[in-house]
Formats: structure tokens, sequence, C-alpha cells
């Protein structure tokens, strides 16, 4: 079955979603996060298909998320690094550890705790917003049209409403 793709829509979720929304995707980087970097250390923490990691891991790299880099020659054989790209996803799997730990989490507590190297406390994501440093809540929140908004939907009424411009 093809999947929509969602790479042209205007919006970044879906650009994001597109890029990490199938379900392997964003668990290869959390393992790449936690160190891992070879096909078969990715393979044997996973336990996922061969095939499967091949895609995901092509993916990545076609993506500019990863870079492929040779560490043996006979046999042929290449680690996965994550790229300034890539590494900026942290806060995007940081802030769905933080919700999962409030929301999905079972009676004996978080199974992985975030701890903040530089100052030594445990932590969790927090979205704040950049210019004021306060927590960014979505009653408070309002969206809209940003500059690269293809101006051929702007008029359609639905977009209209929906950026409170009608």
């Amino acid at each position: 079955m093809k999947r929509t793709s969602f790479s042209a829509w205007p919006c970044s979720i879906a650009r994001t979603i597109d890029l990490l929304g199938d379900s392997w995707t964003p668990l290869v980087l959390r393992e790449a996060f936690y160190g891992i970097r070879r096909f078969d250390e990715f393979q044997q923490e996973l336990g996922i298909a061969r095939n499967t990691l091949t895609d995901r891991l092509h993916r990545l790299v076609d993506e500019g998320v990863m870079e492929k880099r040779l560490y043996r020659s006979d046999p042929r054989r290449y680690e996965y690094l994550l790229t300034e790209k890539g590494r900026d996803l942290f806060g995007v799997l940081a802030a769905m550890s933080r919700w999962g730990d409030r929301w999905l989490a079972g009676a004996e507590g978080v199974p992985v705790v975030l701890h903040h190297d530089r100052c030594g406390h445990d932590t969790q994501a927090e979205v704040v917003c950049a210019a004021c440093h306060q927590p960014l809540e979505a009653g408070e929140t309002s969206m809209r049209m940003g500059p690269g908004y293809p101006e051929r939907l702007k008029r359609r009424p639905d977009v209209q409403r929906r950026f409170g411009t009608a």
C-alpha cells in the first residue's frame, strides 16, 4: 500500500510527519541518540527486519538526517551518524517522551529519565516561547500564515477561516 506524501503540504507538522511518520523511524533516531551507529547494533536493539531498517536508514541519509560513513572496507561496513539536521530532532523526541511519560507510563513510573549533564539534574522537555520564555499553551497560542504559505491557497475560504483572516 502506497502512503500519501505530505512533503509538499504547507504545514511543517505535515512535512515532519512525512519524514518521521512510521513507527520505526523515530525509534531508529532514538537509538542514534543513545549512541548506536552500526547497522547490526540498530537491528539487534530494535529487533527490526533488516529490509525495514535498510529502508529507514536510506531515507534518513537521503533526507540529510544521518550520514553514512565507511568504517571497514573488507567487508564494507558503514556507521550511521546524526547530522546537524538529525541532532536537531532531539527536542521533538524529548517532547514525545514527556507526553508519553505523562499519559502512558505505568504505575511503576517512567521507563527512561532525561538527565541534563550540564546542570546535573533530571529533567523533561518543556516547550516555551522563544521571546518571553513562558510555557506555550494551546489556549494562548494562535497560528498565522507564514511567508512560505502558498499564494494560491491564501484566498480560499477554508484557509481564511483557519487563520482568522475572513
